[in-house]
């Protein structure tokens, strides 16, 4: 039988924050450290590796987290997840992302539907619209082909897909898999789509409107904003636009689209890349087999986290040693670095994902929590952020883990040796320096070169970002956030603290407003 408590609660947690601490920079010093790297790996799906050595943990504490997992039952409660149970409280529904990529467990029939089968027939139908807008049997008005494809969205339907697609661009491009260039509108800012209309030729584009709601106010707007640059070129705008939404929305049977790709509410937006969400813009540029790659690597990594073993269940080792970081060793932020240029949106994404999920201050039943819960996430690709942020990340009053991520191998194929080492060496040369200079520091009697260390880190390793790997990584983070919620005893799945500002948006509009609302009304001449 399932029990949801909260973590201070649980005797596991009380046995940690009893237990020693470890000395970082001693640990990872000399023999000690080289021996930290060596032991403290867990294989990852396509090939991937996470490596924890850098961070603050020893056998101890690692036998204290196992012994947190399974008192927080997370393997019991990932199997009621997939197995259908209703674990998003707050809104009272199933969590089935990990079905847009296999079954893990058991059939789940939601609204009288299959809910797999209903999944695999929306990619199908996506991959088939695809085939024929790449082949020419999909055409604009003058029998020309799409040359590019424009998604609309905001939130989960830009941040996930524009990272997806900008970390396999450049590969697509080197194994001759790349079909039409991708951009995206997200933002109400009227400058946003103006920009990406400017740089297009709307005559052979392709735009994706994604709304699970089909009410979705910047979502419409810009909609808009685009049907009325395609009008003003003389084009039916119903020729050149296609809706992923839900089935019970204004725009699933609308005229003004040349197909309908549905998803529902057992989806949540930032866990929605590997659904129609990501799967129309994603097979448009690159082919639906990419994309079927992409959710293989998923699949993969999501069989690996419903495994009990700690030590072979890589996502879920990387959520408890971040509940321990934030619960007992008291760290409030986390940075994602990864060291990899396709990578440059990713840090974006894992931000909304993590705190739009985590970032709750009552449990699953509505109640105060009297711990800390979900961290700040912020990030750039390495070595921009090195030239940037690094300098706090190392010397700053605050000890903020970090989260690297780098590749053996670019994706491109193509390099230059330059002081006898490729480009590619230099780069995987400066995320090995950062681990063991953020770990270890330097002593310099000169306090303003001292590095005191102490400052940990991971690493995910793989040989190339290839769909497989990325598929991998998405799944990896997405699972860690769910345990993480699981083990503070919070609804990852719901969103309310994004709506009041929505809800007030809608007075200021109508021009209900009083107070300091119609004060701002005001000076910004609304």
């Amino acid at each position: 039988m399932i029990t949801w408590n909260n973590l201070d609660t649980i005797p596991a947690y009380q046995e940690l924050q009893k237990g020693k601490t470890v000395h970082l920079a001693e640990a990872m010093t000399g023999e000690k450290g080289a021996e930290r790297v060596r032991k403290y790996s867990v294989p990852m799906a396509a090939g991937l590796v996470y490596n924890y050595a850098a961070k603050q943990v020893d056998d101890e504490i690692l036998k204290s987290l196992a012994k947190l997992a399974e008192e927080t039952q997370l393997i019991e409660k990932f199997q009621a997840l997939y197995n259908g149970e209703v674990i998003n409280t707050g809104e009272k529904r199933k969590v089935l992302h990990h079905m847009t990529r296999g079954q893990l467990g058991e059939a789940v029939v939601a609204d009288g539907v299959d809910k797999r089968s209903f999944y695999a027939e929306q990619q199908k139908k996506i991959a088939e619209l695809a085939e024929k807008v790449h082949s020419g049997q999909i055409t604009n008005a003058a029998g020309e082909k799409f040359t590019t494809v424009v998604q609309i969205g905001i939130g989960g339907s830009d941040l996930g897909p524009r990272a997806m697609y900008l970390a396999l661009e450049n590969w697509a491009k080197a194994n001759n898999t790349f079909k039409m260039e991708a951009r995206f509108i997200s933002n109400v800012d009227p400058d946003d789509a103006a920009a990406v209309l400017n740089t297009i030729d709307v005559e052979h584009s392709i735009f994706v409107l994604v709304s699970k709601s089909g009410t979705t106010l910047e979502t419409l707007t810009n909609e808009s904003f685009v049907k009325d640059a395609l009008k003003n070129a003389g084009l039916d705008a119903s020729r050149h636009m296609i809706a992923v939404t839900s089935e019970t929305s204004p725009l699933a049977k609308s005229d003004d689209y040349l197909a309908a790709f549905f998803m529902d509410d057992y989806i949540g937006g930032r866990f929605s890349s590997t659904s129609g969400v990501g799967g129309a813009v994603l097979s448009l540029a690159f082919g639906p087999e990419v994309f079927a790659r992409f959710l293989d690597g998923a699949a993969e990594e999501d069989r690996l986290a419903a495994k009990k073993d700690i030590f072979a269940n890589p996502a879920m080792l990387d959520a408890l040693i971040g509940v321990y970081e934030r619960n007992i060793l008291g760290y409030q932020n986390t940075a994602v670095l990864p060291y990899s240029q396709a990578l440059s949106r990713f840090p974006a994404h894992l931000q909304q994902l993590d705190m739009e999920s985590n970032g709750k201050s009552v449990n699953r039943f509505g109640e105060p929590v009297n711990y800390v819960t979900g961290p700040v996430i912020f990030g750039e690709p390495g070595t921009n952020g090195q030239h940037s942020f690094y300098q706090l990340l190392h010397q700053g009053t605050d000890v903020i883990p970090l989260q690297f991520v780098g590749f053996r191998n670019n994706q491109m194929g193509r390099d230059v040796v330059i002081q006898d080492s490729t480009s590619q060496q230099k780069l995987c040369a400066n995320v090995a320096a950062q681990i063991v200079a953020f770990a270890c520091g330097k002593a310099d009697e000169d306090r303003n070169k001292n590095f005191q260390g102490g400052r940990p880190s991971s690493i995910i390793t793989g040989d190339c970002l290839t769909p497989e790997a990325l598929g991998a990584l998405l799944s990896h983070f997405e699972n860690k956030v769910m345990f993480q919620g699981f083990v503070w005893n919070i609804n990852s799945f719901d969103q309310e603290g994004v709506q009041l500002g929505k809800v007030l948006a809608k007075k200021v509009l109508a021009h209900d407003t009083e107070g300091a609302l119609k004060a701002y009304s005001d000076l910004l001449n609304i």
